[in-house]
C-alpha cells in the first residue's frame, strides 16, 4: 500500500488544480451548465492531468540528483528511492499514452495542443529551465495552452483578455516561485537550478512588481471593456476586481512575510484566506454571468 501511495504522490495530484484552467472557456462562454461542452471540457481536464503527471514523473527521474540537494524536494519518492526508476518510467509511459489518446478522442486539435505542451515541457526539462527569464515564459506557456485547449474542446473563440490575464498571472506566480527558491536556499540554490545564478532578490522583486500591476490592470480593463460589457450584458464584473487584488496581495504577503511561494498549488490549497477568496471570486463570476446579478 505504501508503494502504491508513493506512486500516486509521484504523479503530484495536487498539481492537477492548475488544469482547472481548461474550464475557463467553458465558464466564460456561458456553457458551464451545458452537458455536451461540460463533458468535453472534463475529458480534456483529465487528459491534461494524465500527461502532466507523466511529465512530473520524467522530471523527477532526470532531476533526482539535484532534488536530493533540495531541503524539501529530497523527500520526493523518486529522489529518496522509494519508487524505482523502472516503476517511474512504466507509469509515465502509461499515463502519457492514455492522456494523448483521450485528447485525440475529444478533438484532434486538442491532441496537437497537448503535444505542444509535452514538447515545451521536454525542452524545459533538458534545457530551457536553465535559461533565465525564458524559463518562466515556458512555464507561462503551459498555463496558456490549458486555456486554449479548453476553448478548442468546445469550439469557442478564446478571448484575448483571458490569454493576457493568464500570461501575466502565471508570470507573477513563476517569478514569485523563483524568489522563494533564492530565499530558501541562498547560494546553494544554483546547484538545484542553474538559472537562479542569473537572478537576484532585487531583480525578482522588480519583475514581481511589474507583473502584479499588469495583472491587476489587465483584469480591471477586461471587466469594463465595452465589447466585454456588450457580450455579457452586464457592468457588474467590475465588482470582482477586489477579489483579484486581495488574492494577489495575499500571495505577496505569504511570499515576503511568511517565506512561502515555492509551490503555488500547495499554497492555494493550504492557505484558507487565499482559498476562500478564490472560491468567492468563482461564485461571484457565476452569479454575474449566469444569473445576471
Amino acid at each position: 500500500m505504501s508503494k502504491l501511495m508513493d506512486l500516486i504522490l509521484s504523479m503530484r495530484p495536487k498539481q492537477w488544480v492548475k488544469n482547472l484552467l481548461v474550464f475557463s472557456a467553458l465558464a466564460f462562454s456561458e456553457n458551464l451548465f451545458s452537458k455536451g461542452p461540460a463533458l468535453s471540457s472534463f475529458l480534456v481536464f483529465v487528459s491534461f492531468c494524465l500527461v502532466a503527471s507523466s511529465v512530473y514523473l520524467v522530471n523527477d527521474i532526470f532531476d533526482r540528483e539535484r532534488d536530493r540537494l533540495h531541503p524539501e524536494k529530497k523527500n520526493r519518492a523518486i529522489a529518496s528511492a522509494r519508487v524505482s526508476l523502472s516503476q517511474a518510467w512504466i507509469l509515465a509511459v502509461i499515463l502519457l499514452i492514455a492522456g494523448l489518446l483521450l485528447a485525440y478522442e475529444v478533438r484532434p486539435l486538442v491532441f496537437i495542443i497537448l503535444l505542444i505542451y509535452l514538447v515545451s515541457n521536454f525542452l524545459y526539462s533538458v534545457w530551457l529551465k536553465n535559461v533565465a527569464i525564458i524559463d518562466v515564459f515556458v512555464v507561462s506557456l503551459g498555463f496558456v495552452l490549458r486555456v486554449v485547449a479548453g476553448g478548442e474542446a468546445i469550439e469557442v473563440e478564446i478571448s484575448a483578455w483571458i490569454i493576457l490575464c493568464t500570461i501575466l498571472g502565471s508570470l507573477f506566480l513563476s517569478f514569485a516561485k523563483r524568489r522563494h527558491e533564492l530565499s530558501l536556499q541562498g547560494e546553494e540554490a544554483v546547484s538545484h537550478r542553474k538559472s537562479l545564478a542569473e537572478y537576484s532578490p532585487y531583480f525578482l522583486d522588480q519583475m514581481i512588481a511589474v507583473t502584479t500591476a499588469s495583472t491587476v490592470m489587465a483584469y480591471a480593463l477586461w471587466t469594463m471593456w465595452p465589447s466585454v460589457v456588450d457580450k455579457f450584458q452586464t457592468r457588474h464584473l467590475a465588482w470582482t476586481i477586489p477579489f483579484v487584488c486581495y488574492g494577489i496581495f495575499r500571495y505577496l504577503y505569504l511570499v515576503h512575510q511568511k517565506g512561502e511561494g515555492g509551490d503555488p498549488t500547495r499554497l492555494f490549497l493550504k492557505d484558507k484566506p487565499l482559498f476562500i477568496n478564490v472560491l468567492l471570486w468563482l461564485l461571484s463570476i457565476i452569479a454575474i454571468l449566469y444569473f445576471k446579478l
